[in-house]
């Protein structure tokens, strides 16, 4: 027997990826969250996933609920953050919203478990998750920032609210598409087509390659350290 971080009892080896208990709790629960549903997973599955005492889990987390909600909000704290630094680069619109687009589609095509699937879950709509939907509402307000500035430097003639609108979709889709790959073997999209949907979408006509470049560089100086 060994134990965890915070001295108790481990029942097993270390059997989940984590360099500290709570994080090998979480990459447990993620995996029974997005493969057996939330409401199906209970407290001792997910200690049974990391091989600890179910008790062992509160010392951590109070409920379930907790779980979720740093799960969710580990889904869009790194974009976000990567979101604020592109703005505050000042680059042109068009590239930065690429690069946000390459990044956000990035995250959720290679995180180990596919957690966007739990965003229409029901539990959502509680108070408890009240802090992920404002950082999400906070996300896709500067997506819509980005794709109004774009719009201009492309030189969009007609321009709609539901048009600002329509990069963040594109990069949701990855999560429904990803659910489809999973579970039918076909491959995914790549961040690159994810990126160039986008900004086409805004009326982008051109090639795409010096919007990649800017934002390769972009993304060098922006992205926050590796997950």
């Amino acid at each position: 027997m060994t134990t965890t971080g915070a001295g108790r009892p481990r029942l097993t080896t270390r059997k989940r990826p984590g360099a500290t208990a709570r994080e090998e709790i979480l990459d447990a629960a993620a995996e029974l969250f997005t493969t057996r549903g939330v409401t199906s997973t209970s407290t001792r599955m997910i200690a049974d996933a990391v091989g600890v005492r179910q008790a062992s889990l509160y010392h951590h987390f109070a409920t379930k609920d907790d779980m979720l909600a740093a799960l969710l909000v580990g889904t869009v704290d790194a974009t976000l953050a990567c979101a604020q630094a592109l703005r505050d680069a000042a680059a042109d619109a068009p590239s930065t919203l690429y690069a946000l687009v390459w990044f956000d589609a990035d995250q959720l095509m290679t995180s180990r478990w596919n957690l966007g699937a739990l965003y229409l879950v029901p539990e959502l709509r509680s108070a408890r998750f009240e802090q992920f939907r404002t950082r999400r509402s906070d996300l896709m307000a500067l997506y819509a920032s980005l794709s109004r500035d774009a719009l201009v430097d492309i030189g969009t003639l007609v321009v709609s609210e539901e048009l600002t609108h329509l990069p963040f979709r594109i990069v949701e889709s990855v999560i429904s598409a990803r659910s489809d790959a999973e579970s039918t073997r076909h491959s995914l999209a790549t961040p690159d087509t994810i990126a160039d949907a986008a900004v086409r979408v805004l009326g982008w006509t051109g090639s795409t390659a010096s919007l990649r470049d800017t934002a390769t560089t972009l993304l060098a100086a922006a992205r926050p350290v590796s997950r």
